[in-house]
Parts: C-alpha cells; sequence; structure tokens
C-alpha cells in the first residue's frame, strides 16, 4: 500500500511537472477597417517573451507557464495596445483578437508605454477597466460581477442579502448594462422590478472577457442613464478546438464551452443551476430560492469586412416559502409573515451586424428583452383566507440601433440613432389600509401601454499637443410617443463635455459636465386606478433630469501603480414623487419586489456628492491590489421640502483588495470593507398594531413623517480566499475556498416588529381585537459562510 501511495505521488508530479507549459494562439487587426496587421511586436507583459504576427495577422506564442496573463502589442503607427486577461491552460490553447487603433504622435516621439488601467477616449475620467483575473480572484464575490464592483470607488453597497447596484449616491435604478452591443435589462437574479437588485448576479464569469465600469461621464451612445454603465464582453470562441469548462460554485453548478462551428464561425456559451434552495431548507430559512440560466454568442465572419453574432441571456427564478420549519423562531415568522411567493423568468436575444470601411465602422443591432413577474401572498400564509396581493406583470422591449464611427485626420466621430417598441402590462388586485379612511380598500386594475422610444446620438474625439490633450464633445437626445410633453427630442437635449491633460508625463487633469435623462419605470408609467385611468399619465409624469460635474487627477507612478482622485456632484429634478407616502422613488429599491407601482408626480429634487481615492497596483502576474476610499451624501427632498439621506447614503465606504500569486499556482486573497451606517425610517406603531392594517401588509408600516431619521452603526466585513490550479495535459482543476465575514461581524439592522402571541400561538388583540400586541426585536445580520468551488477545464 505504501509503495502504491508513492509511485502514485510520483506520477502525479510527473505530471504537474510536463504539464507546466500552454499556448496561445491569435489574430491581431485595424479597429477601424478590421484589416489584418502584419510584422506586430507582441511580448506577454512583463516578460521577454515574445512574437510577431504574420501576413494575415496570425500570431501564437508556445512553452508558456499557465496562469492569467496579459499581451503588449505595438507597431509604427499604432497606439500601443495591452490586451484584456487571458487564462492559458496547458489542455487547448487559448484564443484571442487585438485591435488596435491608429496613432496621431509622430513616429520619432513615440513611447512604448502603455497602463492596464488606459481609459477610452470618450470617457476620460469616471471609468474602470475590469480583468477576469479580478472577477476571478476576488474575495467574498464568489466571482460574481455585481460584488466585484463593490472594491471599485463610488460603489456602496448594504449589508443586507442583496445585490443592489449603488453608484455616486444613485438609486438601484439608475444603471444599464450591455452585453456584447446589446442593452440587457438587469444582470441579477429575482430582480426588484423598476430597480436593478437582485440576490445574485445572472453572468457567469466563465465566458467573460472582460468589463467596462462607467461611473460617471458616459459616452453618448451608451443611452440615457444616471449613474453608471456597464459594458460586459464575452471572449471569442476558439475557432480552431472546442474547450468546455465545469463548475461548482457557492450557489451553482454551470457547464460552459466556446469553439468552432463551422470554418467562419466560432461559439461561446453557458448554462447554470442553483442548489441554493437544498442548503436553504438545510438550514431552515424562511425562503427557498432555486435559479437557472445561460448566455450564449454565436459569431460568424462573412468575410474580412462583414460579421454577425447572436447575443442571449435568460433566466428562471422561483422562490417559495419554507412554510414547514417547525416552531419558527420570531424573527423566522417575521420574514414569513410579508415575504410573498414570487416567480420570474426573463431574457434578451439580438443580432449584431458589423460592416468595416476604408475609415469607419458601422453597426446595426437588433435586439428583444422581456421580463415576466409573477407573485402572491395569502393572509398569514393561509390560503384559505385569500389572497390579500396577487400580482402579474410583463415588460417587453424591441430594439433597433445604428451606429457609425469614423476616424479622419485624428477625429473620432461616432453617431447613433435608435428606435424601440415598448409593450408593459400588468393584472394585479392588492389590498391596502388607508389611514385617513380607517379601512382597507381593494386596488384591481389591467392595463395594457405601448409606445415608442427613440433618440439620436453623436460623439467626437480628438487628440491635440501629441495626444497630450483629449477632447470628447458629446450630445444626445431621446423622447418617446408615451404622452405629448415626452415626444420633443429638445426636451430631453443632453450635451455632454469631457477633457484630460497629461503633463509632468505622469500626471493627467479631467474634467466632465454634462446633462443626462432617464425614463422613469414602466411600473409608474402603466399604473392605473380602480376606474382604469393612468393616473401618472394624468400627472403628466416627465423623463428624469440629472446635471452632472466631476473632476479629477491621476499619478501614474508607473505603467502598472495608478493613484486617482475624483470629486463628483450630482443635481437631480423631476424625480418621481409618491403621492400616498411622499417619497422620492430614488430612495426605494433596496427590497424585493416592485417599485413605482403607484401614483406619483415628477416633482422630486435630490442632490448627491463626494470625491473618491483609489490606488490601483498590479504588478506582472504577482499582485492585484485595489485599495479605495468614498466619501459622499445622497439625498432627497421629503414632503416638507426638507433634504433627508436616502436609505445608501453611507457617507463613508473603505475597501481594501489585494490578491498574490504565489509559486506553483497558489493564490491568496483578502478584502476588508468598512461602510458607514445607513439610515433608516422609523415604524408607526399605532397605524401598524390595527389588525386590519397589519393583515394586508404582512409586517409593521413606517412612520414617512420621520423618513430616514434614523442611522445605524457602521458595517465592516473581512473576506479571505485560497485559489489552486493544476495544470494537466489535457485538462486543469481549479479549486478555490472563499470564506466571507472571516471574523463574523455582527451588523446592526433596524428592528423587527413581530405580534405577540399566547401560550397556545393565537396573536394577542386589545381594543376588542381591533390592535395587535406588537413588540420590537433587535436585528443583526452576519455569519461566516465558507464556500468551496470547483473548476475543471477540457
Amino acid at each position: 500500500m505504501k509503495k502504491y501511495f508513492i509511485a502514485s505521488f510520483l506520477l502525479f508530479q510527473v505530471l504537474l511537472l510536463s504539464a507546466q507549459t500552454g499556448r496561445i494562439e491569435g489574430k491581431i487587426f485595424d479597429k477601424s477597417t478590421n484589416e489584418p496587421l502584419p510584422f506586430v511586436n507582441l511580448v506577454i507583459n512583463g516578460t521577454t517573451i515574445g512574437s510577431v504576427s504574420d501576413f494575415e495577422g496570425n500570431f501564437s506564442f508556445s512553452g508558456l507557464q499557465p496562469g492569467f496573463v496579459k499581451l503588449k502589442a505595438s507597431f509604427v503607427g499604432y497606439s500601443t495596445f495591452l490586451s484584456a486577461d487571458i487564462l492559458v491552460t496547458n489542455a487547448k490553447p487559448a484564443y484571442i483578437e487585438l485591435f488596435m487603433e491608429p496613432s496621431s504622435t509622430k513616429l520619432d516621439e513615440v513611447v512604448i508605454t502603455v497602463s492596464p488601467f488606459e481609459r477610452p477616449k470618450d470617457a476620460p475620467l469616471s471609468m474602470q477597466k475590469i480583468g477576469i483575473a479580478e472577477i476571478e480572484s476576488n474575495p467574498g464575490s464568489n466571482r460574481d460581477i455585481s460584488k466585484v464592483i463593490q472594491s471599485y470607488p463610488g460603489v456602496s453597497s448594504t449589508v443586507s442579502f442583496r445585490n443592489d447596484i449603488l453608484v455616486r449616491g444613485g438609486g438601484p435604478n439608475e444603471n444599464v448594462y450591455f452585453l456584447d452591443e446589446i442593452q440587457i435589462p438587469n444582470i441579477n437574479h429575482f430582480q426588484t422590478q423598476g430597480a436593478s437588485g437582485g440576490a445574485v448576479g445572472i453572468i457567469n464569469s466563465d465566458q467573460l472577457k472582460s468589463v467596462d465600469f462607467y461611473s460617471g461621464s458616459f459616452p453618448a451612445v451608451n443611452y440615457n442613464m444616471l449613474s453608471s454603465v456597464f459594458d460586459l464582453k464575452l471572449k471569442e470562441g476558439n475557432p480552431d478546438k472546442a474547450k468546455f469548462l465545469f463548475s461548482i460554485g457557492a450557489s451553482e453548478i454551470a457547464f460552459s464551452g466556446d469553439g468552432p462551428a463551422g470554418k467562419k464561425s466560432d461559439y461561446v456559451f453557458s448554462i447554470r443551476r442553483s442548489y441554493l434552495q437544498f442548503l436553504f431548507s438545510a438550514l431552515q430559512l424562511p425562503f427557498l430560492p432555486t435559479f437557472t440560466d445561460y448566455q450564449f454568442k454565436w459569431r460568424t465572419k462573412i468575410n474580412q469586412k462583414n460579421e454577425f453574432k447572436i447575443i442571449s441571456i435568460g433566466a428562471l427564478d422561483q422562490f417559495v416559502l419554507n412554510t414547514g420549519i417547525k416552531d419558527p423562531t420570531e424573527q423566522q415568522e417575521y420574514i414569513l409573515s410579508y415575504l410573498p411567493v414570487n416567480n420570474q423568468w426573463s431574457y434578451a436575444i439580438g443580432g449584431v451586424y458589423k460592416h468595416y470601411g476604408r475609415k469607419n465602422v458601422q453597426t446595426v443591432v437588433l435586439s428583444r428583452n422581456m421580463l415576466n413577474n409573477s407573485s402572491y401572498k395569502y393572509t398569514n400564509n393561509d390560503e384559505s383566507q385569500g389572497k390579500i396581493f396577487d400580482y402579474l406583470s410583463q415588460e417587453i422591449e424591441n430594439k433597433l440601433r445604428f451606429e457609425n464611427t469614423s476616424s479622419l485626420n485624428g477625429y473620432q466621430l461616432t453617431v447613433s440613432a435608435s428606435m424601440e417598441y415598448v409593450t408593459y402590462n400588468i393584472n394585479t388586485t392588492q389590498e391596502f389600509y388607508f389611514a385617513d379612511i380607517n379601512a382597507v380598500d381593494t386596488l384591481q386594475y389591467q392595463s395594457d401601454i405601448s409606445f415608442f422610444k427613440y433618440g439620436l446620438s453623436a460623439q467626437v474625439n480628438k487628440q491635440y499637443f501629441n495626444e497630450k490633450l483629449l477632447l470628447s464633445l458629446g450630445i444626445r437626445a431621446d423622447a418617446n410617443t408615451y404622452d405629448a410633453s415626452m415626444n420633443n427630442l429638445w426636451s430631453q437635449f443632453s450635451p455632454r463635455f469631457s477633457a484630460k491633460y497629461s503633463f509632468l508625463q505622469r500626471w493627467a487633469a479631467s474634467v466632465s459636465i454634462g446633462r443626462y435623462y432617464q425614463l422613469p419605470p414602466y411600473t409608474s408609467m402603466g399604473f392605473k386606478d380602480n376606474n382604469n385611468v393612468l393616473v401618472n399619465k394624468e400627472n403628466n409624469i416627465s423623463y428624469i433630469q440629472s446635471d452632472q460635474l466631476s473632476a479629477g487627477i491621476e499619478f501614474n507612478m508607473t505603467e502598472n501603480v495608478q493613484f486617482t482622485a475624483e470629486g463628483f456632484g450630482k443635481n437631480y429634478n423631476d424625480y418621481p414623487f409618491t403621492l400616498i407616502d411622499s417619497l422620492s422613488l430614488a430612495t426605494l429599491g433596496g427590497d424585493f419586489g416592485v417599485v413605482g407601482n403607484e401614483p406619483v408626480k415628477s416633482i422630486g429634487k435630490g442632490r448627491a456628492f463626494g470625491f473618491e481615492l483609489m490606488n490601483r497596483t498590479r504588478i506582472s502576474n504577482k499582485l492585484n491590489m485595489i485599495v479605495s476610499y468614498t466619501f459622499f451624501r445622497s439625498e432627497f427632498q421629503s414632503k416638507t421640502g426638507e433634504y433627508v439621506p436616502t436609505n445608501w447614503d453611507n457617507q463613508h465606504v473603505f475597501i481594501a483588495t489585494a490578491t498574490y500569486n504565489f509559486k506553483k499556482n497558489w493564490s491568496f486573497g483578502a478584502k476588508w470593507r468598512y461602510a458607514g451606517g445607513l439610515p433608516y425610517t422609523p415604524y408607526d406603531l399605532e397605524k401598524s398594531s390595527l389588525v386590519e392594517a397589519w393583515d394586508v401588509n404582512g409586517k409593521p408600516y413606517f412612520d414617512y413623517d420621520e423618513v430616514n431619521s434614523l442611522r445605524l452603526s457602521s458595517f465592516n466585513q473581512l473576506d479571505v480566499r485560497v485559489d489552486k490550479k493544476f495544470f494537466f495535459q489535457k485538462w486543469s482543476l481549479m479549486v478555490y475556498l472563499d470564506i466571507q465575514n472571516l471574523y463574523n461581524y455582527q451588523s446592526e439592522e433596524p428592528n423587527i416588529v413581530v405580534r405577540e402571541q399566547d401560550s397556545e400561538g393565537n396573536y394577542i388583540t386589545v381594543d376588542d381585537g381591533t390592535r395587535y400586541v406588537l413588540k420590537e426585536i433587535p436585528s443583526y445580520a452576519g455569519t461566516v459562510l465558507p464556500t468551496v468551488g470547483i473548476m475543471i477545464g477540457f
């Protein structure tokens, strides 16, 4: 037995030693013409390992150590290019396509330097490039992009089980997402309709190439959103050999792959299925979620000048209550008392056609996305008592977009035109308690609205003084046929201007100013009363307007070490303001359910301002570190006209994330987060104790006369992660241990309120049975959460 063990061990070591080589294959093109570039010099960044492209632009590297690498490409007359992260394994060659831009710098002044933190010309500040190596190894994130971005400045987070994306004091409904050029409505499962939040991300990072995250200064072509833009890019399918990856993560199993689909085509796909319901049931949690998702890309190169691809992503989410818990705790009963049963499914599918001219690129995108959201709730979860809430809604968008990017004499001009046909329908019944009449009333309506949205944009960029000064000017205008007041492009005219000046070789200063518009959520636009009247259309609901200013300075100590500081300010006007609770919709969206499905007026005003400090360090394939601090205030006017903080006004957010790669393919990472306490609204216990009021809500009511007048204590958490990779001749094995909240910090949450029960489990009432006896219970969240992940590539 001992001899067998020794022989097995020696064989294992031989396999490891014989497998420490990898290969990269690819092709390099002119970004404007799509023509292959011959004789381009390429090196593995941080090494002296080099290659040169052939007459057809093809290149290859062999004999590489497995792991993540970047390629640096340089060529006379072109800007030096640094690729996205490439995972080199021994199983099959990694494949990548590179695109270089012509440079206006004089030949005798060319300096071959390039930073992994370089920003595009149309967004010289408030933009971060996130590589797949960072996504894969980010501690505490479990490869979920919605959590990974919390390492970056300007992004705040809540301490609850949520994936809300909160950028520079903006609400969770102020973000837009693109996946390989098609717009997708959300990137989270169990999403809050009308906002961006959810429980876990839809995007499977196994097939991502990179993510561009804009926290401000958005290019005009990227529609009109108020807080952030995510541009997610899928990797290219290998044109020669199929590759597959099987993985088991924190909450799901996944299978993905890429490969050739004929001589001119390739594909990328991923499918995942969660097992959260089994874990949650074993832990006796009061809710049992299950999700399934997929993503897919098929691309064909018709010829050198024409390309077509189809991209699709979809999700199926099921959320049931765990009513079979024996002897539930008061906290479990509280959650069960108000959470509804929820089922969602969504998808997006689109075709992207590209034509490369002599000095221009034309893109046509035709896509469709749909969300189907249904939920219901019985009084005390007892089906014999009837439903107090029954909801079914659909959002459908059919989109057509045309873009043309031209380059001439150093100018880059991008113009676009877009058209959408929107359908929103809802069939809902819900009981409400109205304090002014001291009675319960039922809102029951069906709504079906359809309208067109259209927009135009132009963005021009030019570099001066040997590329030291970059100027970018953009204009955009949007309108729709929902209402005559919004059917005028010039009423939503949004200009924007950015400038960046590089000085003293390593320093640069930037400034950006712009006006942005965003359409209110469809839930508000389609809301009707019992008389079948579109209430908010009658209330002249309009686009939300935000004027934004940001300025920053950056110091590049080396090409791999960068320090930045940015200040920002936002002023909001015409935000939807609820007429029942007298709140701005900007303060809502941090919970599951629906946002905006109520009477509103476009009278809300708000502001957000602050500054960000960040250091990014990436040393070869060894150290990747991000340290960021953000101070911000996020405030909106209450019904009295006073500015009150929003639900995500942390004020202070500090995050330090570092990952170090050791020898023999070991890596260790840690992330420490500190966030100031969130504001919250106290309960109206007098109203909440009324039997009629409680029974239709399932939980206490807030006292919105004191909106966000209280604040929780600050929050901090340490996450750590250890990775080990094994590379064999024909397959690879990657294992990680991720531990969230290592020292089990218990964060304060608002007290929960429950109904008192007698010894037989009956709810105690007073005042002739008209009021429940309520009690408040302190609430804390936080537990050590270890996760083991396994990925097998072949």
